[in-house]
């Protein structure tokens, strides 16, 4: 259980991000009735975004460091500087960008840099998922390792 865990956050992260970002938040714009009340719904779903996404890459952070999820040490580095370029950039985002964009000062260049931030994270998190979907190929679980032939 353990062992998969970090797969189970990485892919949580993902997709979360891939379902508020290219899909929950383009629909609000197009069936809500005002763009003013889509983009306080978009600012509500995307800081409960940013929770998540810190809860997900500080828990992989951790779990990198865990002996029982058998991350080869060869992609912990990556996987390290993914999962913290991710937070960075979520964090970034809430903190500075989305401020900004509510106040509606200089909607349109805050508007972009917020989108690149984002899709940003969906890089990270894409890395993160990618990474461990491959290391966790090469380490087979003990029960279908070859035994030893008598």
């Amino acid at each position: 259980m353990v062992r998969a865990l970090p797969l189970w956050l990485a892919a949580a992260w993902l997709m979360s991000l891939s379902t508020v970002g290219f899909l929950v938040v383009p629909l609000l714009f197009i069936y809500l009735p005002s763009p003013a009340l889509a983009g306080g719904m978009a600012a509500h779903l995307f800081t409960a975004q940013t929770v998540l996404s810190a809860a997900c890459a500080i828990g992989l952070l951790a779990l990198v460091r865990m002996p029982r999820c058998e991350i080869p040490t060869d992609v912990a580095p990556g996987l390290t500087l993914s999962a913290l370029g991710g937070v960075l950039l979520a964090l970034l985002v809430e903190l500075g960008v989305a401020p900004r964009i509510v106040a509606r000062e200089d909607l349109a260049f805050w508007h972009r840099i917020g989108t690149a931030m984002y899709a940003g994270q969906w890089v990270c998190a894409m890395a993160v998922f990618s990474t461990l979907s491959r290391s966790a190929q090469r380490v087979a679980p003990p029960d279908q390792q070859p035994s030893a032939q008598v």
